[in-house]
């Protein structure tokens, strides 16, 4: 997530973080190329400019110069800066006046608007809600019957009615959950490929229809400042509450997640990280600034552990770090799982830079088809094997991969990823009189399995 922005900053942050002194030739030099950075991630450049103002005044003032580490300082102040730029704090969804929550989802057509609202649905099932799904979108095609799929695929209620207009969908929509007691009704309405009047017009009617107590607008983070554009001029014409950015999974600069909500005023409020319907995420300032400043995000990743990982597992995977009996087995249910919290890269993006995962751990890229070449590789290994690597030698290797159906390489790979995993356990163990090891034990208590 936005790595090429991060990469920018936490290697900039790090010159700064290594020098005994800061004078404001050092703190100018850091602030042209943080300025550099944001330009480049399409962040607004009056974003920008306010940005680098609200940094350097704070980081030649005495609590920076005056400081023990001034390093760290203005770390913790780019820090706070980039947290107040996208909200501060996480920003939940109005409650209803009267009746159903009413949660109303606009945006261009191509932002992932009916993905979005199935996944808006899902996570309210998740917290013991029963949401209705309204399809008010009647032009494109396929898009009533792609929000059906998508309802039953998550078991939600849904309505539509082609013949009607949009307003009155909605209006019946809500009418018939008021009745069979859905809360909340999620409308998806229709997009255009640009602004039109028509859009804007319709979009009105139904909030005057449907009067919502959310007006969620669902940009495509990976279109940088036409996102934030976008968000302006539906915030001028129609008044929205809220922001949805989906596609943060993809190759996104940041721009719209820096700028979008210093220009419109409106809260970033859930962001989408994947195409499955439990990739929907509530939106934290300060996690994501963590995030980018390569400090880490260990709350939502313990989250996502406890809700992804077997308990059981977790207790017999300690007892066997405890013995240090972990094999590869052992290793495979071990990515099983990571996968079912999100891709690697992503896990390994929340843990905090010198959190003791080698470089090498760092660089796997896990997905689903070399996630079932490690399951090929692993279950063409004899019992013996799995639990001993080290006596697979170079023929054994060659067995292994042709039995598998990859190359010697990808097993030599596996095996090396194994060891290093292996050894940071061994670290661990070895520590355990000093207290590291009851730290890891209490991370898997909460179900988080390393």
């Amino acid at each position: 997530m936005f790595s090429g922005l991060a990469d920018k900053l936490q290697h900039t942050l790090k010159q700064l973080r290594g020098k005994g002194k800061l004078s404001e030739k050092d703190v100018d030099a850091a602030m042209r190329e943080i300025r550099l950075a944001l330009l480049e991630a399409d962040v607004n450049f009056k974003v920008v400019k306010d940005f680098i103002a609200a940094i350097r005044e704070r980081a030649v003032g005495h609590e920076v110069m005056e400081s023990l580490t001034p390093g760290q300082q203005v770390v913790k102040i780019v820090n706070e800066e980039l947290t107040r730029l996208m909200g501060e704090k996480p920003s939940g969804l109005s409650a209803a006046k009267k009746g159903p929550q009413v949660l109303m989802l606009a945006g261009l057509q191509g932002s992932g608007k009916t993905t979005t609202a199935a996944k808006l649905a899902a996570l309210m099932q998740r917290s013991g809600k029963k949401p209705l799904l309204v399809a008010a979108d009647i032009y494109r095609p396929g898009a009533v019957r792609q929000l059906e799929v998508l309802s039953e695929k998550i078991g939600a209620a849904f309505y539509s009615n082609p013949e009607d207009k949009p307003e009155q969908i909605c209006r019946i929509g809500i009418a018939r959950a008021e009745n069979e007691n859905f809360d909340p009704v999620i409308l998806d309405t229709a997009g255009r490929l640009h602004i039109d009047q028509q859009m804007m017009d319709e979009l009105v009617a139904i909030k005057k229809a449907a009067a919502p107590a959310e007006v969620l607008l669902v940009v495509d983070a990976m279109t940088g400042q036409d996102a934030v554009n976008a968000a302006t001029v539906f915030n001028e014409t129609v008044g929205i509450s809220g922001i949805i950015l989906t596609k943060l999974d993809g190759d996104t600069r940041g721009g719209a997640a820096l700028s979008v909500r210093a220009v419109t005023g409106c809260p970033i409020k859930y962001i989408g990280v994947g195409e499955k319907t439990e990739q929907l995420e509530p939106f934290y300032p300060d996690r994501m600034a963590s995030r980018i400043l390569g400090m880490g995000d260990l709350l939502s990743l313990i989250e996502k552990a406890g809700a992804a990982v077997d308990q059981n597992k977790a207790r017999e995977l300690e007892q066997k770090l405890l013995k240090q009996k972990f094999t590869l087995d052992d290793f495979k249910d071990q990515l099983v799982q990571l996968r079912s919290i999100g891709s690697l890269e992503d896990i390994l993006g929340m843990l905090p830079e010198g959190a003791g995962i080698p470089k090498e751990m760092r660089q796997v890229s896990l997905n689903e088809g070399n996630l079932k070449s490690i399951e090929a590789i692993i279950g063409s290994m004899t019992k013996k094997e799995k639990v001993d690597p080290s006596i697979i030698n170079s023929s054994r290797r060659r067995r292994i991969a042709i039995g598998s159906g990859t190359s010697v390489q990808e097993v030599n790979r596996l095996l090396n990823q194994f060891g290093q995993m292996q050894k940071m356990f061994k670290q661990m163990g070895s520590t355990e009189q000093t207290g590291q090891f009851k730290k890891l034990k209490k991370k898997m208590k909460k179900g988080f399995p390393f």
